[in-house]
């Protein structure tokens, strides 16, 4: 575990404007705070402020915020300790770790996968030389030239064949195994990994992948741990006695799980972000070529079937996706398994169907890319996809077992629907469906069924509502804000924006008024106030926010990324203005509740009220002049 004193330092030491200006070219400096587009989502004026003296950054758009550390994990989708380790090493920052008791078993796995890792990225370079300069590369070319990704042809193509290791496997048994020897990595390594497998007889190993267009599966730190091949038309006098699998990926290993990584995902990431959305094809040469044409928020799973890892991978850089799959029995099939793993995750769906027998490479290759933006315009959301392959036209020549079936799956579609009004719209979508299939008049009782069904579902959703409303009295109020509120925000907001301006004791008055949520932060503030290495106050944001009530977070937040006051000396300004209008309010409140407890008619009883009264006015307005 990396110690907490590590975690400070990189927070403190790593520059954040410096990370953060490589991502936000647009980021420029404004005042006390740098401000640019956000990277997190799309817009045409800056609304993304970082402040370098709080190391702290703020989207007031998509309300995105946090420390330098936070936006490593969002932008790259890095988890924590990735985030830290990333920064440390970039800034120079030792990592200090505590250690557990078992901490031999730790490092020994440290080593591992620092091996394995160490192997995938040698054999990449291997692949990829054996693309340049190997004697049988015209295969692994040809089939390139096919796609329309010649390398030299083109700076795009190329750009693509880059970032996605492109590279070429000989057909011969043991050639990556040597190389690998030569670089002074053991077989071992290359075997649990799954590069190389052990011979059946005799010692030593052999290639797994042999005359294969090789690409590479990068993880989101950029490292190599996986190898999917594919095959390439046979040499002379190699024909097999069976034809070869098209694809053969590497085998889990300690570094790779199949289900937990997507083919593309760190080639993309940026491209997602800036298209808000991402797009999963299903094929490794659909993610490339795509790429290659400029569509480069695409990616695909790894031969297996979409799975929750994976959505929360995605999720990790956008909350909407569209699967691109094809218009064939597979395809929907593919595309139904996919619901529970992307609503488990939080993903909005869309699905869009290629037409009949071509894939997205395909359909960019010999219409373009524009057939593809419209196509990923026009597509579905996933609930009316699937009530759309229910209802299609082959149910009225179902027979009734059958039709009964399709009825039960439209309804069990419905009636996982979370949102009330989203089904509602899609119960109006089936109906639409059922009257332009004519099942009125083909199939009354499979119509009456449903709709029968549906009602029931409804009617339990809407009893649901009734009684959490019930129960929740707090629904049917309106809050109010207290007299004050707007004095207090600002006072607090001044004393963020110069945090220094709680040592000065002839603003302690104005503090004094202050109660709640507003104390409650003040107080917050005051507890993570350090030093910083200049010598200036600084504040420790994080623990900071922690301590603060959970409405307020996000307006302090913003606060602290994009100052209001230059200085201390306007802030301090601000403090007295809002102190003595603050004060006024009070002084007006307090003679509102005297002359209701005034009204009961008793004489003595009033001229002491309003002795009591005149007493306290002059005291605030002793405590003002000070």
């Amino acid at each position: 575990m990396i110690s907490p004193h590590t975690i400070v330092r990189v927070r403190d030491l790593a520059n954040i404007v410096t990370v953060i200006g490589e991502a936000v070219p647009s980021l420029k400096n404004k005042g006390r705070s740098w401000v640019g587009l956000c990277p997190f989502h799309k817009e045409k004026s800056p609304s993304f402020h970082v402040n370098q003296e709080r190391g702290f950054f703020h989207c007031f758009g998509c309300k995105e915020s946090g420390s330098v550390i936070d936006f490593v994990m969002k932008h790259e989708g890095a988890t924590f300790p990735e985030a830290v380790r990333s920064l440390a090493e970039r800034f120079g920052i030792p990592v200090e770790e505590e250690r557990p008791q078992d901490r031999g078993e730790v490092d020994r796995q440290k080593r591992l996968r620092d091996d394995l890792h160490g192997a995938n990225a040698a054999a990449a370079v291997y692949f990829e030389q054996c693309l340049r300069e190997h004697p049988d590369r015209a295969y692994a070319l040809d089939e390139l030239e096919r796609r329309g990704l010649v390398p030299g042809s083109d700076a795009t193509a190329d750009e693509a064949l880059r970032a996605f290791r492109i590279g070429y496997a000989p057909s011969g048994w043991d050639g990556l195994a040597n190389y690998l020897r030569q670089q002074g990595i053991s077989p071992l390594s290359g075997e649990a990994t799954g590069l190389l497998v052990p011979r059946s007889a005799g010692a030593g190993h052999y290639d797994r992948f042999r005359h294969r267009l090789m690409f590479a599966v990068v993880d989101l730190q950029g490292r190599v741990v996986a190898f999917s091949g594919r095959a390439l038309p046979p040499m002379p006098g190699d024909e097999p006695k069976e034809k070869p699998a098209k694809y053969i990926n590497s085998p889990e290993s300690p570094v790779y799980t199949k289900g937990n990584q997507l083919f593309g995902i760190f080639q993309a990431r940026s491209g997602i972000r800036a298209a808000a959305s991402a797009v999963l094809v299903e094929g490794n040469f659909d993610v490339v070529s795509l790429h290659a044409r400029g569509i480069d928020h695409v990616v695909a799973p790894l031969g297996t079937a979409f799975t929750e890892d994976q959505a929360k991978l995605l999720k990790r850089f956008t909350g909407s996706v569209t699967f691109l799959f094809d218009g064939d029995f597979a395809g929907k099939k593919a595309a139904r398994a996919s619901r529970d793993p992307a609503r488990q995750a939080g993903l909005s769906v869309k699905v869009a169907t290629l037409p009949d027998g071509q894939d997205p490479d395909e359909l960019v290759r010999t219409r373009g890319a524009a057939s593809l933006d419209d196509l990923l315009r026009r597509a579905k959301g996933m609930l009316e996809y699937l009530l759309e392959t229910e209802l299609d036209a082959t149910f009225n020549a179902l027979n009734a077992f059958e039709k009964a079936e399709r009825v039960d799956r439209v309804v069990k579609l419905l009636a996982e629907e979370d949102d009330p009004l989203v089904r509602s719209m899609a119960k109006a979508y089936a109906d639409n469906l059922a009257a332009r299939l004519d099942l009125a008049r083909t199939s009354p009782d499979a119509l009456a069924t449903l709709e029968q069904k549906v009602k029931r579902a409804l009617a339990e959703e809407r009893r649901q509502i009734a009684d959490q409303a019930a129960g929740d009295p707090k629904r049917a109020r309106i809050p109010t804000r207290a007299p004050g509120a707007a004095h207090r925000q600002k006072i607090v907001g001044a004393f963020v924006d110069a945090p220094e301006l709680l040592d000065d004791l002839s603003l302690e008055p104005v503090v004094g008024l202050l109660e709640g949520n507003s104390a409650l932060t003040l107080l917050s503030l005051r507890q993570n106030l350090k030093l910083n290495h200049e010598g200036r106050f600084g504040i420790q944001v994080p623990e900071f926010l922690a301590g603060v009530p959970m409405e307020l977070r996000g307006w302090l937040s913003a606060r602290l990324a994009a100052p209001e006051h230059a200085d201390s000396a306007a802030a301090r300004a601000e403090v007295l203005e809002q102190g003595h209008a603050l004060r006024g309010i009070l002084t007006s409140q307090e003679g509102m509740a005297t002359s209701r407890r005034m009204d009961g008619g008793d004489l003595d009883r009033e001229m002491a009220i309003a002795e009591e009264m005149r007493a306290r006015v002059q005291e605030r307005h002793a405590k003002g002049r000070g």
